[in-house]
């Protein structure tokens, strides 16, 4: 039995499937509201579990979980209610770590890439103090996924840890079920919506000569690929520690509108507009994922290629009348 808390959410309802087809049993931590519910109703039964209630559920339940998947957060960059986001990103983190370790429980959460700030020292996910001291979110979401990362490198170098921990670094997932996150969602159905109504996109001008219009780059990650990560970490208890979840390869703007055209079977048709004054102070022109500590811990399997991932989120979830894994 695994609890998921942030279930219903993005990232958590596609491991929330992935259990449940291997055969676990998931136990869903997650408000099951209106625009959430659609992730997990394909699912089930499981118990679901309001977060105000989580840490009563864990003290009386009779079945203790074999681990915990924390994907529970406030995961939107322009939230400014830093004392919201402290409570739910920090401090319950805090707790669960505390739980987990006090039950012998494996303990899996999920960090951001939104803890390297603008990126400008870099994406390297070296578990040592100086170099997280060193890095600068850009918004209160990265800064409390950064404060837990160091309290967690802290513990565990204290000896107060669950018998296997990982903390992963999300870069920019994308893929089904991530509906209800509206301006949060990726650019993909954002994309798609665009190009389905008018038969063009829209991109961001540059700002920066280095960079072209449409040639900012991200590292894009298909979702399966964060959950296969998430469950070979389950099955390599040997392996902790702060780790990045990207491909390790950057692609262009211009490379995702056009993987999704193609996807749709459209000419392409893209237009550059210029950046909001409120963005381009603090855009970020270029992230990628070093991905050395994953892959020297032993995972070996292929991320999803950018062009292979969204023709299948386009054909396979979002031009279909069922777009729910």
């Amino acid at each position: 039995m695994y609890l998921v808390t942030g279930g219903a959410g993005f990232i958590g309802s596609n491991l929330v499937a992935a259990l449940a087809t291997r055969g676990d049993k998931p136990v869903v931590c997650d408000f099951s509201d209106d625009e959430r519910t659609p992730n997990i109703t394909k699912r089930g039964p499981f118990e679901v579990i309001a977060p105000d209630a989580l840490m009563d559920w864990l003290s009386a339940s009779d079945d203790m979980p074999d681990a915990v998947f924390h994907m529970g957060a406030i995961s939107s960059t322009v939230e400014r209610d830093v004392d919201l986001i402290m409570r739910t990103n920090y401090l319950l983190s805090l707790r669960l770590w505390d739980w987990c370790t006090a039950h012998q429980v494996p303990f899996i959460y999920a960090s951001s890439a939104a803890t390297y700030g603008g990126g400008e020292r870099g994406f390297d996910d070296a578990n040592d103090p100086d170099t997280l001291a060193r890095l600068r979110p850009l918004n209160p979401y990265g800064w409390s996924k950064l404060l837990f990362d160091r309290a967690a490198l802290h513990m565990a170098a204290t000896g107060h840890a669950p018998p296997h921990w990982a903390g992963l670094r999300f870069f920019n997932v994308y893929g089904p079920n991530e509906y209800h996150k509206g301006g949060q969602r990726s650019v993909v159905p954002q994309f798609w919506q665009q190009i389905r109504a008018t038969g063009g996109a829209r991109l961001f001008k540059s700002h920066d000569p280095d960079y072209g219009d449409g040639g900012q780059l991200r590292d894009f990650v298909h979702v399966r690929d964060t959950v296969s990560v998430m469950l070979w970490l389950r099955d390599n208890p040997g392996v902790n520690g702060i780790f990045n979840l990207g491909t390790g390869q950057a692609r262009s703007f211009d490379d995702m509108a056009g993987a999704i055209f193609d996807a749709m079977g459209q000419a392409r048709q893209i237009e550059y507009v210029d950046m909001p004054d409120g963005v381009r102070n603090q855009y970020q022109y270029f992230t990628e994922a070093r991905m050395d500590r994953l892959r020297d811990a032993g995972y070996d399997r292929p991320f999803t290629s950018l062009e292979d991932g969204v023709r299948s989120y386009v054909q396979d979830h979002l031009a279909t009348n069922d777009p729910y894994v």
